[in-house]
């Protein structure tokens, strides 16, 4: 079997064996080959001694066209169609512990680039400790990757987008503005290798993400009020939040807990908005959290001794509006996020 061939020159079945053997020499575990997938909740509520124990699911799509920088290999594709899915189940504070995947991929792809995103695939999955259990395979115009990624936890430990309090503070387990650098340079300056060698990890951040767990911690704590990941944007996270608890806002403040340094520095160099690098930029996966006042300081200590990290960007408060403080001056954050089929707000 040559690394040349197209799948399409292979067929479905053999696809299928090729993913299996992947799995098999990367975990030691094989598919599960059935009609269906089947779990006994009476021996996970034992296993984990919970009795309100509930299954938490996520899916987020991969389209290639729209989610893939010419510079990401099938590797990085596949990593990342994983990573995107696993930060919105971590950020409720749940555990992921198993994936299902259906990936469209068009006939003429060449078999190495295949076996490049299944590894990418499994290496996203062996990073958070989850299992790759099987899935759907379709021929298709362009690369479709449709995980869905599921954990299971106690109901009364999910961190939900609702439940934040006038006063909370506005927290994040990351700095902003990577992102809004490294899709600038890859999309609109990509031909001048300096940015390359300058914003490295600017870049990384999009080609490669990384999620950060704090929210297991704060779910096992029960630190949090509410969480959601920044994966939107900060500006439309925010908004996202204010939906679910109505007439609440935020009150954010522009110092070094909210942006990255190299996001400053590529801003002052190129002339580009800050904000709009921090609050409209995709793909950002930091996880946004509300903490009452009073349990900030334990919070933040409990995540470090953890590995993590926390940092106190804003506050909630009782007006529908988000408010920016920077240098004493006051203003209304009118950005929006990203949103797909156009701008229709």
């Amino acid at each position: 079997m040559s690394e040349n061939q197209t799948i399409s020159e292979l067929g479905e079945s053999k696809l299928i064996d090729i993913i299996e053997t992947l799995i098999f020499e990367d975990t030691h575990k094989k598919l599960l080959r059935d009609d269906c997938f089947f779990y006994s909740f009476d021996d996970l509520a034992e296993d984990r001694k919970v009795r309100d124990l509930e299954i938490v699911l996520n899916s987020d799509m991969f389209v290639s066209t729209t989610d893939r920088p010419p510079q990401m290999n099938p590797f990085q594709m596949g990593r990342k169609s994983v990573i995107m899915n696993i930060s919105d189940i971590i950020v409720k504070g749940v555990e992921p512990v198993n994936i299902i995947i259906s990936l469209g991929i068009p006939g003429n792809v060449k078999l190495t680039d295949f076996n490049e995103l299944i590894h990418g695939i499994l290496n996203g999955c062996n990073s958070y400790d989850m299992n790759y259990i099987g899935g759907d395979l379709n021929q298709t115009q362009e690369i479709v990757i449709n995980p869905i990624v599921f954990g299971f936890s106690s109901g009364k430990n999910i961190i939900h987008r609702h439940g934040m309090n006038t006063g909370d503070l506005l927290v994040s387990n990351g700095k902003f503005g990577l992102t809004g650098v490294g899709f600038d340079i890859l999309l609109n300056r990509k031909k001048d290798i300096k940015y390359t060698e300058n914003y490295e990890q600017s870049i990384k951040s999009v080609l490669e993400p990384v999620i950060g767990i704090e929210a297991i911690t704060l779910a096992r704590e029960s630190y949090a009020t509410a969480s959601i990941d920044s994966s939107d944007g900060l500006a439309r996270s925010l908004r996202e939040l204010m939906i679910s608890n109505p007439k609440l806002g935020f009150e954010l403040e522009i110092n070094k807990h909210i942006v990255h340094q190299e996001a400053i520095r590529y801003s002052k160099e190129y002339d580009v908005s800050i904000n709009k690098l921090i609050f409209d930029a995709g793909e950002e996966f930091n996880h946004l959290f509300t903490i009452p006042p009073e349990d900030f300081e334990s919070a933040a200590e409990k995540v470090s001794q953890e590995g993590g990290v926390l940092y106190q960007i804003g506050e909630v408060i009782s007006e529908p509006k988000i408010y920016l403080i920077e240098e004493d001056r006051k203003s209304i954050v009118k950005n929006w996020g990203y949103v797909h089929f156009g701008d229709h707000r």
